[in-house]
């Protein structure tokens, strides 16, 4: 049974432009671009038959080339990465037992995050969609808390029912939390790590739905699912020690890069 990594990256972010080619520095001093450490994130992954950037910019798709990467061009009419995916998913000789959509900003997402949420995916057979959530420890909550006052679009968090079924994606930092959490406590938010894998059927009819008023107002993929009575799982998967970032705005590059140096990671 077949898996398929789809990194989907585009040049024009609103947020941040050019961000797949913006270079981090590691714990070494090396320097190795978003994409290409994002690239080497998935492919760290166990059990999967494929590595597949999408985009729609040469100077991303050169560049991946370049590192060794398979790339497939996709349309610049993909409002999303999901839609992406799914455009990679319609070009397959071959569909896949599910494709996974690992965000090329996100190049801190250990490898048992995406195995732990193939695991998921396939323990629910009735499941079409999965995504991992991290539980937040006070720290990283205050951190989310610190770049909505900034006024600062970062993290993205979820709230989900006992049997792990979303109930909403934000962000915005909920739930509502009355009390004070210390730093080093585990917190009642979860983090939602931007990683998704999809049953072929689910990932087809995404992209012949209209764009939804919730996802448009929050600019989250995942919420035409839910606006479309789609249920999404959530996985929630465990830090083990190792810290997680996105990258979403260039306020973010020297986050992940201390992260790195902390982490030891080159």
């Amino acid at each position: 049974m077949s898996v398929v990594i789809v990194i989907p990256a585009r040049f024009a972010s609103t947020r941040y432009p050019g961000k797949p080619l913006v270079e981090l520095r590691g714990a070494e001093g090396q320097t190795r671009s978003l994409i290409r450490r994002s690239w080497e994130a998935a492919r760290a992954v166990k059990g999967v038959s494929r590595v597949i950037v999408a985009t729609d910019d040469s100077r991303i798709a050169d560049h991946a080339a370049d590192f060794g990467a398979e790339v497939a061009m996709t349309s610049p009419d993909c409002r999303n990465g999901t839609e992406r995916c799914a455009e990679v998913l319609a070009g397959l000789p071959k569909t896949p037992e599910m494709i996974v959509n690992l965000q090329g900003d996100a190049p801190l997402t250990p490898a048992w995050f995406v195995e732990d949420l193939i695991a998921g995916l396939r323990a629910r057979p009735g499941a079409e969609v999965a995504t991992p959530v991290l539980n937040c420890s006070g720290a990283m909550r205050a951190d989310l808390l610190a770049d909505r006052a900034a006024g600062r679009v970062g993290g993205t968090t979820a709230v989900f029912g006992t049997d792990g079924r979303a109930l909403y994606f934000s962000k915005e930092v909920i739930p509502f939390v009355p009390h004070e959490v210390a730093l080093s406590a585990p917190s009642p938010v979860f983090h939602h790590v931007g990683v998704y894998a999809y049953r072929p059927d689910a990932l087809a009819a995404y992209a012949g739905w209209p764009e939804g008023r919730l996802e448009r107002l929050e600019g989250l993929e995942q919420l035409r699912f839910l606006e479309h009575g789609r249920p999404v799982r959530c996985v929630e998967v465990e830090a083990q020690g190792r810290e997680f970032w996105e990258l979403n705005n260039p306020e973010d590059v020297p986050r992940i890069e201390s992260m790195m140096r902390r982490m030891g990671m080159s």
